[in-house]
């Protein structure tokens, strides 16, 4: 694990990018490959269920996009809160004790395909890291507010500060490499969140992800340009982009970023399908294939992303098809090692 001392988060993210190659590979969706390999996540608690019911699971989809050529894997934490746990009848320690397991299920799904590949050869060495995420207040309403940004009364700094503060804690205690706040639905949301790094003096880099549905603004209509001001303002921020957003937006919304700040640009899309929140289903016919998806990588590479997976309804095989793109022209194996 890299802390953010001598040198920022951002720093700490650009070794990682260097140690790369010059990029890094994200992985895919996590809750929809949950979904694909059996799981039923038709619950509040969404992918955070597995942790009750089946944590094999998770290492399984963890492993599957390792052996796909994911540097990054994020944990199954998204829509994981202790008070989400707590309203299924969980007390506070069992609670902390769930998202702490989140965390060690990732850790050790590295550590098996690191022993699994022990004995090959290694001509270039790339890191495998793994990222504690973190959703929004909307994902734990789980009433589709996660898209809108739209909180009511629940939208205050203080408010959104108390409901994230112990989780924020208890992720970063339990050894992640990196903090994921994803899917960032609003300004408010993000400034919380800056204020709750310095505040609980978190030393581990952190990445800040909007999702947008027109291209230009995140989904609540806040600015992106004033959203991404924010995280490129906090020294514990390492990298700042964009997830679960048409592939199509992504271009434009790289260039916006780009004109105000030099940290890590990261991008993971999702499969370019639209999520109907309110009836909790995908709706068909407007995503993507994965040979679409990947013809836009070299584009984004260009426009200045260096951190690049997919997010919703992205699989193993559109991240193993990122890193054939990212990688060509190199006709030896490059294992991503710790």
């Amino acid at each position: 694990m890299v802390g953010t001392a001598g040198g920022g988060a951002a720093e700490a993210v650009r070794r990682w990018v260097e140690a790369g190659g010059g990029h890094l590979v994200l992985d895919g969706g996590l809750a929809t490959e949950l979904e694909a390999n059996g799981a039923d996540l038709n619950d509040p608690l969404w992918s955070a269920k597995c942790l009750l019911v089946s944590p094999r699971l998770i290492r399984k989809v963890h492993m599957d996009y390792l052996e796909a050529g994911a540097n990054i894997i994020s944990t199954t934490s998204y829509q994981a809160t202790i008070q989400g746990f707590e309203s299924k009848g969980f007390s506070k320690e069992q609670s902390e004790n769930l998202l702490t397991k989140s965390v060690e299920i990732a850790r050790e799904a590295r550590e098996m395909f690191l022993k699994e590949h022990l004995n090959q050869s290694i001509p270039a060495q790339k890191p495998i890291l793994v990222a504690a995420s973190i959703g929004s207040y909307g994902a734990y309403l789980a009433d589709g507010s996660e898209y809108s940004g739209d909180y009511g009364e629940a939208g205050t700094i203080g408010f959104l500060k108390d409901f994230h503060r112990r989780r924020l804690q208890v992720l970063a205690e339990a050894g992640p490499d990196l903090i994921a706040f994803e899917t960032i639905p609003n300004k408010l949301e993000a400034q919380a969140y800056v204020e709750l790094l310095e505040e609980c003096n978190i030393h581990i880099p952190a990445w800040f992800s909007f999702n947008s549905k027109d291209g230009v603004n995140i989904v609540s209509g806040d600015s992106l340009i004033k959203c991404a001001t924010i995280a490129d303002k906090c020294a514990k921020v390492g990298a700042v982009g964009i997830n679960c957003t048409p592939p199509r937006f992504i271009h434009g919304l790289i260039l916006s970023i780009r004109k105000i700040t030099d940290k890590p640009i990261l991008i993971y899309p999702n499969s370019g399908e639209t999520y109907d929140g309110v009836r909790k289903e995908w709706v068909e016919s407007t995503g993507v294939s994965d040979g679409d998806f990947v013809s836009y990588v070299s584009e984004w590479c260009k426009d200045g992303a260096t951190l690049i997976g997919g997010c919703c309804r992205t699989t193993p095989n559109t991240i193993r098809a990122i890193q054939r793109t990212l990688n060509q022209g190199s006709n030896t194996l490059q294992l991503p090692v710790a």
